[in-house]
């Protein structure tokens, strides 16, 4: 059993806490909108909602989850004690903390600013402190892994890094280098603010330094999930991993084209020069690399365990997979969202197109699909996987793990795809309240409420999946077998030095950071193209 399980599930556990309240906000704040619901009366208390459910989501659920995963796996793949673990639990009560210090103040109405750091919104100051918290309580993990990599590799000198060690070290550092931008902008232009030391914001900068973290982000939520593709799917159906060169190859092609892409966000802002936001949505359709690679390489594991299976044929191996294993359900909803999702971000970078969906519904129906829906999902996955290593217990209830994945699925569709239409009919998103009755909205309203019951769907899921694991908490006894990942269909005996380091794609990651980013951040810097906004008080 794993030596830091203790640590491994406390921040499971906490992210699973968090993550179901927040679906019950968002399954709340999905009905007041629709034509469901009469007007609220008070906008406020919507907007309180979304920004508890944005921060928990975006911030706190997924860093707990890919921390935790992470000391798994320095224990599951290379084999030893996870060196430090009472930094690990100094880090996990350091986030903990701060996900309360920024809670609270948002429940109480002193911190509805939603979840992104824009001016001239200011929150109240706990709020900030709050999220501080757990960036550097998430810092603590990335050193951590550093650490590990770094003993394990001294004591198997010229070894191949296991991947899925490989690949949990890539997302530490590409997460490192992502939370700067908003660092920055929070220290140094929010908190003085919330602080009451100033009264002024230039709220272009601001803009951008939180366009650095704003989309990066994405793939750091992304990356557990990845892991779970190559190193646990392949496996769990009975295959081989097609290619392990390529899966490395993915991951680092993340840290490099994660990064510089973040302006994409801001097409609509006059800070940034055209010039840039050119460079940015080109460097949004490179990141879509690492995923096709993944995309092919998963299929093809995929068609492996179908052919070891017995399937013949062209399509044959389709029909001969275990689909009544959850995980072949699980990766097969996955990919399903992932590709929806991929489709509607190629609207979203492109510097023309981009306008017909500028903060309408559509922005919100792309990143439910791939966060909400093709990550989470495997995080479920994740999760499953690792609970009898984690309780030394039995899980079982493999029916009701089906039915609740069915859901997950279903649910997300039902919610995402009326989001998307509404969207191209030019629904804005953030909005408390919308007259259905209005002849340009009316229309809208049936789709909307589509959307409704979909996340009472999610939301049935999520409380079945946390049924599921205080099952399993307290389920028979059973010394867990032993917890191995994905084979190669052909043996690693050793891996190219830039495929088992991380020297070359973190400089140039930094790199290409400084490059797309260096100039707008300077120019703003010493020629301001807007005044500073004046903010009230924090709040």
């Amino acid at each position: 059993m794993l030596h830091a399980r203790r640590l491994v599930l406390a921040h499971f556990w906490l992210a699973f806490i968090a993550f179901i309240i927040a679906l019950f906000l968002g399954a709340w704040q999905m009905l007041v909108r629709s034509p469901l619901h009469p007007w609220l009366g008070n906008p406020e208390l919507y907007y309180r909602s979304v920004t508890e459910h944005g921060t928990v989501m975006a911030y706190v659920m997924p860093t707990l989850v890919a921390m935790g995963f992470g000391y798994a796996i320095v224990e599951l793949a290379l084999k030893q004690a996870l060196v430090g673990l009472k930094w690990g639990w100094a880090g996990f009560i350091l986030l903990a903390i701060g996900a309360v210090a920024a809670t609270i103040p948002v429940a109480m109405g002193r911190a509805s600013v939603l979840y992104t750091f824009y001016p001239p919104m200011v929150g109240n100051v706990f709020y900030y402190i709050g999220v501080v918290l757990v960036v550097v309580g998430s810092w603590i993990w990335v050193a951590l892994m550093h650490v590990n990599l770094r003993v394990w590799k001294r004591a198997n000198p010229g070894q191949p890094v296991p991947l899925a060690m490989f690949a949990n070290v890539a997302g530490a550092y590409l997460w490192a280098w992502t939370a700067v931008g908003a660092a920055v902008e929070v220290l140094f232009q929010i908190l003085p603010v919330a602080l009451g030391l100033k009264s002024t914001i230039d709220a272009g900068l601001a803009r951008v330094l939180f366009s650095w973290t704003l989309h990066a982000i994405v793939y750091f939520w992304l990356i557990p999930a990845y892991i779970a593709y190559y190193t646990l799917v392949p496996r769990a159906i009975g295959g081989r991993l097609y290619s392990d060169s390529m899966a490395r190859i993915s991951f680092v092609l993340f840290l490099v084209f994660a990064m510089p892409i973040g302006i994409h966000h801001l097409f609509a802002d006059p800070q940034v020069g055209p010039g840039f936001k050119f460079v940015h949505a080109v460097f949004t359709g490179m990141v879509s690399v690492p995923t096709l690679l993944t995309v092919f390489t998963i299929c093809a594991s995929v068609e492996i365990a179908g052919r070891l299976r017995g399937g013949k044929g062209a399509f044959g191996w389709l029909a001969a997979l275990p689909w009544r294993n959850p995980m072949m359900l699980v990766i097969a909803f996955s990919f399903i969202m992932l590709g929806f999702g991929g489709a509607g971000g190629l609207i979203n970078m492109s510097y023309q197109l981009n306008e017909s969906v500028h903060n309408t519904q559509w922005v919100t129906g792309h990143f439910h699909l791939i966060f909400g829906g093709a990550i989470v999902i495997m995080y479920f996955a994740i999760a499953y996987e690792l609970w009898p290593q984690l309780t030394g217990r039995v899980l079982g209830h493999l029916g009701l793990i089906r039915t609740q994945l069915w859901l997950w699925f279903i649910g997300m569709m039902v919610v995402t795809i009326p989001w998307h239409y509404v969207g191209l009919l030019g629904a804005p998103r953030r909005m408390a309240y919308y007259d259905y009755s209005a002849p340009g909205i009316e229309p809208q309203a049936v789709w909307v409420a589509v959307s409704a019951f979909g996340g009472l769907i999610l939301l049935i899921s999520g409380v079945m999946f946390i049924y599921i694991l205080v099952k399993g908490q307290f389920g028979p006894i059973e010394e867990p077998k032993a917890f191995g990942f994905s084979v190669p269909a052909h043996p690693v005996q050793r891996v190219p030095a830039a495929l088992n380091g991380f020297g070359l794609w973190v400089a140039l990651m930094i790199g290409l950071t400084v490059v797309n980013y260096g100039v707008p951040i300077a120019q703003l810097l010493v020629l301001p193209s807007v005044p500073a906004v004046a903010v009230g008080a924090s709040r």
